[in-house]
């Protein structure tokens, strides 16, 4: 396949607008570098796009050469869907421009661009759309697979909040999806993955968000376990819908408002983000800390933009990553059994236990009104993170991550998952239990745009 792209790459750079990469091109290197160093793939050319018509090229020369595609967007796939072994990767890395209209409280933004460039134009109008916790992530990656955070208690689901999209399909289209538009498109695009096409360009729904939001940070040591979610599970269900909390499982960082004598220690987190009033806010810390005392803990006003940078660093390009994730409908105390028995069994300080709550604003949406892979039940989306520094490590905590996953399956909702933590190969079966009854409409419009299976780097949907 190498040789014959290189018979034609020449032809390729004279229609692309933007850069083509080979093998044999300075820069290389760092062009197929991807966010999980685990992955090391050779892509045999990559097309660094800066046009919805340099994609549409991208995928006609794919096709007529028999390369398989990957699409690059924050290239952070911990399963390495983002690039290919001697294949094309399309990537939108240029495509990064936000544009927002504050009056119509709209936002567009380009098919590269990372969470950062949206949060932070939106911020500049008090405005936010609902997304991840990680600013280097991409939008798109993370929004076609549902897109949860911070925001979801109170404005639900990226995908809640995709008003359009501008899509390259298989055959070198370049369509719009939206309500009134390929409206079977928007719908599958909406939590269907990237099975359907490139998206080039997103239009979202904007939230009022006070660029100032409220913190607290509250640790406790691992033997606190048990009565340390017995806690959440009491506070969360009667969470104001202001207030956020995400539970963590990891180890205390070297940061300046950890006493020194607590780094690095394992234990369990509670991060209570607050965008109401601050009495509302200082209420839910004052009931936790009063009801289990924290070894240590840290509250303070914040920018919301450096509330979406706070777990950057932890999840810093470089380091050997694998993911697994599951829903669970409540912290029943079977469930805590098993988080306190399987979490002191990691062996890299990096690696972690994060819960998500889902509910309020994620549960007023249908579940069939997109095609997002879970019920829009009140519950936790939980997800396990392996992070290390070496490759040994990473095989270590590879192999606690699918133990815990595994003791959890008796107490989850089966072994569907979130797609965007579905990274394993061979994951037919997760995929198909993921979207449930959804899946066999999904296929059917996989078959009407993208009929050959062109875009399978992802979490797949087979044609029909």
């Amino acid at each position: 396949m190498t040789q014959l792209a290189d018979s034609g790459i020449g032809d390729l750079r004279t229609t692309i607008g933007g850069a083509v990469v080979a093998p044999a091109d300075p820069g290389y290197d760092d062009a197929r570098k991807v966010w999980n160093a685990t992955i090391d793939q050779r892509p045999a050319v990559i097309v660094q796009a800066r046009s919805v018509e340099d994609v549409s090229r991208a995928v006609g020369f794919a096709r007529e050469n028999g390369l398989e595609i990957a699409v690059r967007g924050g290239a952070h796939s911990p399963g390495g869907a983002c690039t290919v072994e001697d294949g094309l990767v399309i990537d939108l890395s240029r495509l990064n421009q936000v544009t927002i209209d504050p009056v119509a409280k709209r936002a567009r933004v380009g098919g590269g661009a990372l969470l950062g460039d949206l949060d932070a134009a939106a911020q500049q109008y008090g405005l936010a759309v609902p997304a991840g916790m990680v600013s280097h992530t991409g939008v798109g990656g993370l929004t076609l697979g549902g897109g949860m955070g911070w925001l979801t208690r109170k404005f639900g689901l990226s995908i809640d909040n995709l008003v359009s999209a501008q899509v390259v399909t298989a055959d070198g289209r370049i369509l719009r999806a939206a309500e009134d538009e390929n409206p079977d498109l928007h719908w599958a695009l909406r939590g269907g993955g990237g099975n359907f096409g490139v998206v080039t360009e997103f239009e979202f729904h904007l939230h009022e968000v006070d660029p100032m939001v409220r913190f607290g940070l509250l640790f406790w040591e691992l033997d606190k376990g048990p009565e340390m979610f017995r806690l959440a599970r009491e506070v969360i269900a009667k969470l104001p819908r202001e207030v956020n909390i995400v539970i963590g499982g990891l180890n205390a960082p070297p940061a300046p408002f950890v006493p020194e004598e607590h780094h690095f220690k394992p234990g369990y987190v509670m991060i209570v983000t607050g965008f109401g009033e601050a009495e509302e806010h200082e209420q839910v810390l004052d009931e936790l800390r009063l009801s289990l005392p924290p070894l240590f803990e840290f509250a303070t006003p914040m920018p919301y933009v450096a509330l979406q940078q706070m777990l950057d660093e932890a999840n810093a390009w470089g380091q050997h990553t694998y993911d697994k994730g599951t829903y669970l409908d409540d912290l029943t105390d079977d469930v805590i059994e098993v988080l306190t028995d399987q979490l002191p069994r990691k062996q890299s300080p990096l690696s972690v236990m994060l819960f998500y709550r889902l509910d309020q604003a994620y549960s007023e949406v249908a579940d069939d009104a997109t095609a997002f892979s879970g019920s829009r039940a009140p519950g936790y989306a939980l997800f396990l993170v392996a992070i290390a520094p070496t490759s040994e490590l990473l095989a270590q905590d590879r192999a606690w991550v699918r133990s815990f996953w595994t003791a959890l399956q008796p107490h989850s909702r089966g072994i569907g998952s979130y797609v965007n933590a579905i990274s394993d190969e061979a994951a037919d079966d997760r995929v198909r239990a993921s979207y449930g009854a959804k899946y066999d409409r999904l296929a059917a419009i996989k078959t009407s745009y993208d009929p050959d299976n062109v875009f399978h780097r992802n979490a797949n949907i087979k044609p029909a």
